[in-house]
């Protein structure tokens, strides 16, 4: 199954003040197209045309790094496109998630500390992600492209903090691109139907 780039479900600007519409228009328009192009490239003779994209992240892991990056990007950005909405962030949860993170992590306060965290101690390129592993609601850390597929879990909500993500808004500042995701963009809607998913 080729990769195909796919359409925002919102305008270029309407995620200002937090993140701007240059930003969005470099990184889906230019670094995602690049992760679909050169993915369906390696995608080709790879053994694994006709899987679905998790399978060929996870089919990749190990045994294919330039396709295991570009398809786990992939993967990744699909979701942080539909991660983020005009208007979102801030703890007002849906019901059922807002009790999963209570009962797995301790309280909103404790999720948004920890997210935030691992993003900030993600030393160079990575993600920072909520999944569910075992059935239970973990924060975590990957490096580059990776994604907790890869660690026996699947995640419901991500932030990207390779540099091309914030770097035309906040400069060097991070930990406050972080704190902008989770305040002022986070789809929640979008979170509890993958964690919905990760659960059935």
């Amino acid at each position: 199954m080729a990769f195909e780039l796919p359409e925002l479900t919102y305008p270029y600007d309407s995620l200002a003040p937090y993140m701007s519409a240059e930003t969005l228009e470099f990184h889906h328009d230019k670094h995602h197209k690049a992760y679909v192009d050169n993915g369906n490239k390696l995608l080709d003779g790879s053994g694994l045309e006709g899987k679905s994209l998790e399978d060929v992240v996870r089919g990749s892991h190990g045994t294919n790094p330039g396709l295991f990056n570009n398809a786990g990007q992939h993967y990744n950005h699909i979701h942080f496109w539909n991660w983020m909405k005009p208007e979102g962030g801030g703890k007002t949860l849906p019901g059922k998630l807002e009790a999963a993170i209570n009962a797995d992590i301790g309280s909103f306060d404790e999720f948004r500390g920890k997210f935030i965290e691992a993003g900030m101690t993600q030393f160079g390129s990575g993600w920072c992600w909520l999944a569910v592993k075992g059935g239970k609601l973990e924060i975590m850390k990957t490096p580059n492209g990776e994604n907790p597929l890869v660690h026996g879990a699947t995640p419901i909500l991500g932030c990207d903090v390779w540099e091309h993500s914030y770097y035309i808004d906040y400069r060097n500042r991070r930990p406050d691109y972080l704190a902008a995701f989770v305040d002022h963009l986070i789809n929640w809607e979008y979170v509890e139907q993958m964690h919905e998913q990760a659960t059935a």
